[in-house]
């Protein structure tokens, strides 16, 4: 009876021939928002009575949904534990990916996964073939679920002693997969309403673990699988994941480096011992790619440390991966193209390997499509609501981002704001990408072509 019903819930997506992975992915994403929308608004997801209104539903399953982690309300003193169960659920199906729990769903019935299942597999993991794709799955979730159990038992040697043995469990499973999936909700609003994790600012075992399932999480599928293959031999590995690796590097020593240098040792971090300054600089550093958690007060950060964030914001993870943003190989790409025009050679290349065009050519449209939507997203924030400039930029990255890091005014934001801000999260969790495909699917390439003609730019 179970297997039945799973084929008949996603049969119509995998066997119409006019849906195209890339739309498969958007309706599967816009459909969980919808049922997380939904069971949110049922009276008992709340601890007042009534339940939450319907934007204020959406908000939350979106931000769950998308991985992203700004919140309208505070997750600990708004919503029930059917509440939390309902975010927490969104959170791991929408880290995963729906395709990638969609055919773990159907693995798990007994179902044959066809070659339309498996196309779509490898387009919402951004694998290179179809070719092992349900081997690859099976490894993704053994992966993800090893690495959220090991980090939600030894975040409950800290939580069980100080909230009891049973909401000690729950605190630490929620934050392990929280912070694997890149999602940044937290359960510390009880005493405080949204103050994240700023109670543990100078704790080593909470810090270290999160950042490290931070890290993980957002270095893509198809990174662990080399890892997993190779071990130490980086030399074996993709040049996707090399660069992956390289890039992830570079911006965590520079964002560390940064604010432990510069930002925390500024008059209003005085509080802070050089144990503390060192811990919520590595976290800063790796929180807003694209995690969302904070243990120190945003509010306090100067001007340059807010640029940066954005920018680090924007950046995001890895493709195929439980992170959002531009991505860490857009980055890259662009960044090596420009060094093969600064020095005269005809393509980029790096590890004894030549990027291929399309690949400049899609980073281009991402990179100018994310950098786009954000400036639009944040004026028009600006505009609507009368926030500082900077105070709206950082909530429009944090949302394209998924990121949910905030300055404290999302709560605060205007209905059409908070649409804005469920847009650009949605956007940014489905991809820039996919999003165009989806929307352009069947328009084939034209065999023809214009004849070329030089334009000078610079």
């Amino acid at each position: 009876m179970f297997r039945e019903k799973l084929q008949a819930v996603f049969a119509p997506f995998w066997k119409s021939e006019r849906v195209s992975p890339a739309r498969v992915i958007i309706l599967g994403f816009l459909l969980l928002i919808l049922l997380g929308t939904a069971l949110l608004m049922l009276p008992f997801s709340t601890k007042a009575r009534g339940g939450a209104s319907f934007s204020d539903a959406l908000f939350t399953a979106t931000s769950a949904t998308c991985v992203t982690g700004l919140v309208v309300r505070d997750t600990a003193s708004c919503w029930s534990g059917f509440g939390q169960l309902v975010i927490l659920l969104l959170i791991q199906v929408g880290g995963m990916g729906v395709v990638t729990m969609a055919v773990a769903i159907f693995i798990f019935s007994g179902k044959r996964i066809g070659l339309k299942q498996r196309w779509v597999m490898q387009e919402s993991i951004s694998a290179p073939q179809v070719g092992g794709i349900v081997r690859m799955t099976g490894f993704i979730l053994k992966t993800a679920f090893a690495m959220e159990g090991i980090g939600a038992a030894i975040l409950a040697l800290r939580f069980c002693p100080w909230f009891g043995l049973w909401r000690g469990l729950w605190y630490s499973v929620f934050h392990s997969v929280s912070a694997f999936c890149n999602a940044g909700f937290d359960l510390m609003g009880e005493e405080a309403p949204f103050s994240s994790l700023t109670g543990y600012t100078g704790d080593p075992v909470v810090n270290l673990t999160v950042v490290l399932l931070v890290v993980v999480g957002g270095l893509g599928f198809m990174t662990w699988q080399d890892i997993a293959a190779h071990r130490l031999r980086f030399q074996a590995y993709r040049l996707q994941s090399k660069l992956i690796l390289v890039t992830t590097a570079g911006l965590l020593t520079f964002g560390f480096l940064f604010f432990l240098l510069y930002e925390f040792r500024l008059p209003q971090w005085d509080g802070l011992s050089l144990g503390e300054k060192v811990l919520a600089a590595l976290f800063q550093s790796v929180t807003p790619r694209t995690a969302g958690f904070n243990t120190v007060d945003l509010a306090q950060m100067s001007e340059t440390g807010r640029l940066l964030t954005i920018l680090l914001m924007l950046t995001g993870g890895s493709p195929g991966s439980t992170a959002g943003g531009f991505k860490t190989t857009t980055l890259a790409v662009l960044i090596l193209s420009a060094a093969a025009v600064f020095q005269r050679q005809r393509s980029a290349r790096c590890f004894g390997r030549r990027v291929q065009e399309p690949a400049l050519q899609s980073a281009c449209a991402i990179f100018l499509l994310y950098i786009s939507l954000f400036l639009t997203g944040g004026m028009l924030i600006c505009c609507m609501d009368h926030v500082p400039l900077m105070d709206s930029l950082f909530e429009a990255a944090s949302a394209i981002g998924t990121v949910g890091l905030s300055l404290g005014g999302t709560a605060r934001f205007s209905l059409a704001s908070r649409m804005i801000l469920v847009f650009l999260m949605y956007f940014g969790r489905v991809g820039g990408l996919t999003m165009i495909y989806a929307f352009t699917a069947g328009n084939g390439t034209s065999v023809s072509q214009f004849p070329q003609e030089p334009v000078t730019v610079g």
